[in-house]
């Protein structure tokens, strides 16, 4: 008698039951899969921000910009390779729920300081002599159907135009990345441009949301943060020097470790399901004590008893799992973002689903353990006597 034939004919036995089993499992192991992707997408550009660039803001509150004036002084600081600045713009386009990143920097200063940025040489050399030109990201492209040459207004919210009226960008270059934290949302334009227009208005002019610096020893970045702070202390203006990595991570925890709670509600749902298929696992080794009686009968040895369990258990934990994180792997990676560019990048990579393979299979050894256990350790007589 061949063993997997076996094993399915158990499962068959009761469709219904297998069935509904089975749901369960997809459904949370399709949640997990979500649940990852989410994760993934809040910590975007934490995983390939090192040590090497330094983010530099206000020391209250990132929303208090910083004096224009710091560039320079901030050039001249040993250690600092180069240097860009950024403000967040915060326009509408067209209705406020169409939400991106749209940002004012430097153009040249900040494709050298982000070289994962991938443009096109054309489209580059455009953006860069164009002072209404915009560099907008591949997701946000196709959100909207964008494309090359297109007029984008928005409505200033932080930096309003001394008319009321709103800005226009002319697409002029769209970039890429190889890496998949990078992320494919932002609108950037020319800071000169905003700087320029506001330059009668009270609030924004000669000043930027934050600074972007480029060490030349990332191991001397932490003394170097204390250093640019200490120039700067004392001022009107204060900074809080950080590098990269910290600052984005520290910026998402803002609305709490997205990290741990993916991984508390996940952890509650497989422990939920652990209980559910331990249950179900005992019932039909408690229906099936004579056959297992007669099994042994036949020849079967406690390990190959024990096998058999085990391996009805993993069997249906695997697929269910797997169908549930291939299910999530489609709809995010396969079809696309599921928010189209809303949020930064959401996928499942290689090595999550790695992961969520490997709960399936520790999910199906441990709801089958005990039920295998009591299964192997059955007694003929005892067993056949039963009901």
């Amino acid at each position: 008698m061949k063993f997997f034939p076996l094993v399915w004919r158990n499962l068959l036995r009761r469709k219904t039951r297998t069935i509904f089993t089975l749901l369960a499992i997809f459904v949370a192991f399709l949640l997990l899969g979500l649940l990852m992707a989410i994760r993934v997408s809040f910590n975007a550009g934490i995983s390939i921000a090192g040590q090497e660039r330094l983010m530099m803001i206000d020391r209250v509150s990132l929303i208090n910009p910083l004096p224009l004036s710091y560039l320079d002084r901030i050039k001249s600081v040993e250690g600092v390779a180069d240097v860009t600045h950024a403000n967040w713009f915060n326009g509408i386009y067209q209705d406020p729920k169409n939400f991106f990143a749209n940002i004012a920097v430097d153009p040249e200063s900040f494709l050298r300081l982000y070289p994962e940025f991938e443009i096109p040489e054309d489209q580059k050399k455009t953006w860069l002599a164009d002072r209404t030109g915009a560099l907008v990201g591949i997701e946000t492209m196709k959100r909207f159907g964008w494309k090359v040459g297109d007029r984008i207004p928005l409505q200033g919210v932080i930096y309003r135009r001394p008319d009321g009226s709103p800005w226009e960008f002319t697409i002029d270059a769209v970039y890429d990345a190889r890496e998949k934290t990078v992320d494919k949302t932002q609108f950037l334009f020319h800071y000169e441009y905003v700087n320029e227009t506001i330059r009668d208005v009270a609030y924004g002019h000669d000043q930027v949301g934050w600074y972007v610096i480029k060490v030349a020893d990332p191991s001397q970045s932490d003394a170097l943060a204390l250093k640019l702070d200490a120039m700067f202390a004392n001022s009107p203006s204060e900074t809080k020097t950080a590098t990269e990595k910290a600052f984005i991570s520290g910026f998402a925890k803002q609305i709490g470790d997205i990290g741990k709670i993916m991984i508390y509600i996940g952890a509650a749902v497989l422990f939920v399901l652990l209980l559910n298929a331990g249950n179900i696992m005992a019932q039909a080794v408690r229906e099936r004590t004579n056959e297992l009686a007669v099994l042994k009968t036949l020849g079967f040895t406690d390990g190959r008893v024990l096998r058999l369990v085990l391996a009805e258990s993993c069997l249906i934990a695997l697929l269910g799992g797997v169908l549930g994180l291939m299910t999530a792997y489609t709809l995010i990676t396969v079809i696309g973002d599921p928010t189209h560019g809303m949020i930064p990048p959401i996928y499942l990579a290689a090595d999550h689903l790695l992961f969520g393979f490997a709960i399936a299979l520790l999910l199906g050894l441990s709801t089958g353990a005990l039920p295998a256990l009591q299964a192997s350790r059955l007694r003929i007589a005892d067993a056949l006597r039963r009901n």
